[in-house]
């Protein structure tokens, strides 16, 4: 029988890659330079329209020229300030990391899971709406790369005033800017590459920094993969993917490839690595996957990183209706949005995991598009399988097309025309939020 199964599973991968080439494979084979001119048209026909005069209805942003010590010098070194887990792969194609060459597509990148605080800043310097007039702004945005920074002092022991250096410097900076000095960080908003908790050190022996209890940071908009659910300065954006199409044609294609998977072979998969401590869920999920092998794909991620989402994930992904979400390091993770870029549907087992997270991208409504399970359930014996089993085939259509219908607003393109994506609607956002609390004093 586990010989039966070796065999079904090899023939799955070899059908979802053959699969995956024919999407990828849609255009004839082209050479370089007919590459590059296909890109280059492309890059006409998906490009934004020119700009009607109420695209920047909500008023302009102002980016900080900061002293590269605050942002690009942090990337000189970057094995230096992440040792555990290189970030060196985050400068190339703006943050976006490596192409991945095993994938016959330029949208595909290894995106590290904390790259958001380099694409962001790239991208907002080519934003429509950004101005190098710091008095037409209506909310100015400060290019401070505040995850990596922080990354070498979480993985050895450095003091309190280490981890804090670097934070304080830039506030005695920021403070004697003139728009600064107007509004007192009123309009300011920044965008924080890990989770609100890193930077909220409330003692001298706690983890990370106290950077958002600093006094002058108490007005600043953060926009951050992690929010802190009370505070209605945090505004949570997705992590990114590795997926970063160059056009709306290509986003497109990928839609319908998705949506096409309809007979997927496995109930659920669990992706992830178990942890060492005492009644590790990822560990009892691991369990629930290994005794519930006919229905369940796990990839275990220990001894390797899967931070740039590995084939072997992404094809298992592909072929599941539903994929576990438990908590990671904090309550969210980059694996929830890698499993609904592959029209896969997230299974919680924490409410904090999405509950008041990614709103403006996902909405308010979390059973729209994903299941909730109570961990505590799943540890006195509820089995997965037959809560999952218990959703008829209608049901998961109406929950995969939900989760498919999200992916162009959690996705980062790649700046060249893909149509509104989550960074768009993360600066749409902050700047309509800017300019509501701001209205008596508006520009």
């Amino acid at each position: 029988m586990q010989q039966d199964l070796l065999k079904q599973r090899r023939e799955q991968k070899l059908e979802m890659e053959e699969m995956m080439k024919r999407f990828m494979s849609k255009q004839p084979q082209l050479t370089k330079s007919e590459v590059t001119r296909e890109y280059f048209l492309s890059s006409i026909l998906y490009s934004p329209q020119p700009l009607e005069p109420t695209i920047c209805g909500a008023g302009l942003v102002y980016v900080y020229g900061l002293p590269p010590a605050f942002n690009d010098d942090l990337l000189l070194n970057c094995h230096y300030y992440e040792p555990w887990s290189s970030r060196c792969q985050e400068p190339p194609n703006g943050g976006l990391g490596p192409h991945l060459t095993p994938i016959p597509s330029p949208s595909w990148y290894g995106t590290h899971m904390f790259a958001s605080e380099v694409m962001y800043h790239k991208r907002i310097m080519q934003h429509a709406c950004r101005t190098t007039d710091p008095e037409s702004a209506t909310a100015f945005y400060i290019p401070f790369y505040a995850g990596v920074a922080l990354g070498k002092y979480l993985s050895t022991n450095y003091t309190y005033r280490d981890r804090d250096r670097l934070f304080e410097e830039l506030l005695t900076w920021l403070q004697d800017q003139p728009p600064w000095r107007r509004s007192n960080g009123l309009d300011h908003f920044i965008l924080l590459g890990r989770p609100t908790w890193d930077f909220q050190r409330l003692r001298d022996d706690g983890w990370g920094t106290s950077f958002l209890h600093m006094p002058l940071m108490k007005q600043i908009v953060r926009l951050t993969i992690e929010r802190a659910p009370w505070d209605q300065h945090d505004i949570s954006v997705p992590y990114p993917t590795g997926f970063h199409p160059k056009s709306k044609l290509e986003l497109d294609q990928w839609l319908d490839f998705v949506t096409s998977l309809n007979n997927r072979t496995s109930l659920f998969t669990f992706a992830g690595a178990k942890r060492e401590m005492k009644d590790d869920f990822r560990a009892l999920l691991f369990s629930h996957c290994y005794n519930e092998s006919g229905s369940c794909r796990a990839v275990d991620c220990s001894g390797y990183r899967c931070f740039g989402g590995t084939p072997e994930i992404r094809e298992a992904f592909l072929d599941s209706d539903f994929c576990l979400q438990p908590r990671g390091d904090s309550y969210t993770r980059r694996s929830t949005f890698d499993c609904m870029l592959a029209g896969s549907i997230p299974v919680f087992f924490w409410r904090k995991s999405i509950e008041h997270q990614y709103e403006w991208f996902l909405g308010d409504e979390p059973d729209q598009f994903s299941v909730f399970i109570d961990q505590k359930d799943v540890r006195n014996g509820v089995s997965i399988k037959k809560v999952l089993e218990g959703y008829s085939r209608e049901e998961v259509r109406r929950l995969r097309e939900k989760v498919i219908s999200l992916i162009p607003n959690f996705i980062y393109g790649d700046g060249s025309g893909s149509g509104k994506d989550a960074f768009d609607i993360a600066i749409d956002g902050v700047l309509k939020k800017i300019k509501d609390q701001n209205k008596p004093n508006i520009r």
